[in-house]
């Protein structure tokens, strides 16, 4: 069994004057407490929290509220499907709040903390939940992911002959970004910068997701292990501005994120597999007398092996993955036909945490 942890963005719409000005005036009075250390009205248990939570983080964007303190049930009216009741002070048993459309099942998660925050006005609830998960034992196949600057994602897997490639139009969308900014600070329109990264984010959030689920399905229907390479190390002061600024901007970490919560939540085990030499070795021969003419081109100078500089380390990573699960004592000891028993991992194959 595994804890599945992830954290939920929900909308507060249908808000009354009343409600709003009830919530605006808990928000203001919070920061300024954080600030000044003046109480003007602050539910007392949101300041026990706050003195708990700075010693780990120096700002807080919002107001904490902890597990007991939120309320969060099925309703299913007209305006909402789930409510919530947030505590504030000087109104008895709380304020009730609608949240936006949710293709989500609270029922089935327990609710942990939660994060209220205000932005242009609008007020969201960041509720996290989690659940026992039991994980499969038993797999047929293995996914490697390989995750670059070009391509976010190249995807190699036992069960198909070509690869997938991911991220096409996340390149265009930090491409188009990118120079808007430039163009922008140039004119020092600094609001105006500010507003496009909001945009660009939640395009390429959007993106992302799209990316993780269609990983996290494929692994589903082939009943499939996935693999990832532990991108340790891959900044590089030696590759130049440009390279570095593609390496530096590409949001590696959130993908994995993503892909290892949609993974989780259908007990589909993700590990990581370390990456090291991955982009220089051959995959089919495994020499290191290699040359790399472009970006995305590989060619092995003892086999003749030409193939996509990404592809060839998805090969690596998925060899990899085969190779410590069979042979190092990992996840797999051994495979029965098309099938592989997973047990607990060692130091050489590690879970995602």
């Amino acid at each position: 069994m595994m804890e599945a942890t992830k954290t939920i963005k929900c909308k507060l719409i249908g808000l009354t004057l009343r409600k709003k000005e009830i919530l605006n005036r808990e928000y203001d009075s919070f920061q300024h407490w954080l600030e000044t250390g003046e109480d003007r009205g602050v539910y007392s248990a949101y300041k026990q929290d706050a003195r708990w939570l700075y010693k780990k983080a120096k700002r807080m964007k919002g107001v904490p509220i902890r597990k007991d303190l939120i309320d969060i049930q099925r309703r299913d009216t007209k305006i909402a499907e789930y409510w919530a009741r947030i505590r504030v002070k000087g109104v008895r048993g709380g304020v009730k709040v609608a949240l936006a459309h949710q293709p989500f099942n609270f029922e089935e998660w327990d609710v942990c903390e939660s994060l209220l925050v205000r932005r242009d006005g609008d007020f969201y609830l960041y509720v996290t939940v989690k659940k026992e998960v039991e994980l499969r034992e038993e797999y047929s196949s293995i996914i490697a992911v390989d995750i670059g600057a070009r391509w976010v994602a190249v995807s190699v897997a036992r069960h198909r002959s070509k690869p997938k490639f991911y991220g096409k139009r996340v390149r265009e969308l930090r491409g188009k970004y990118f120079w808007l900014r430039r163009k922008l600070g140039r004119a020092k329109k600094l609001r105006a910068i500010k507003e496009i990264g909001h945009k660009e984010r939640r395009l390429v959030n959007d993106e992302l997701h799209k990316i993780a689920k269609d990983i996290v399905e494929e692994a589903e229907r082939h009943n499939a292990i996935i693999a990832i390479g532990d991108l340790k190390g891959i900044r590089n002061k030696k590759k130049g501005r440009k390279a570095n600024r593609k390496v530096n901007s590409m949001p590696s970490h959130k993908l994995k994120e993503y892909i290892r919560y949609k993974a989780l939540e259908r007990g589909i085990l993700v590990v990581e597999v370390p990456e090291f030499n991955t982009s220089k070795q051959c995959s089919r021969c495994g020499s290191m007398r290699t040359e790399r003419p472009s970006q995305g081109v590989f060619i092995c100078s003892d086999c003749g092996y030409q193939v996509n500089a990404d592809v060839n380390g998805a090969k690596n990573i998925l060899k990899r993955a085969v190779g410590y699960m069979l042979t190092a004592g990992a996840l797999v000891t051994k495979p029965e036909g098309e099938r592989f028993i997973a047990h607990s991992p060692t130091s050489s194959i590690r879970r995602m945490p």
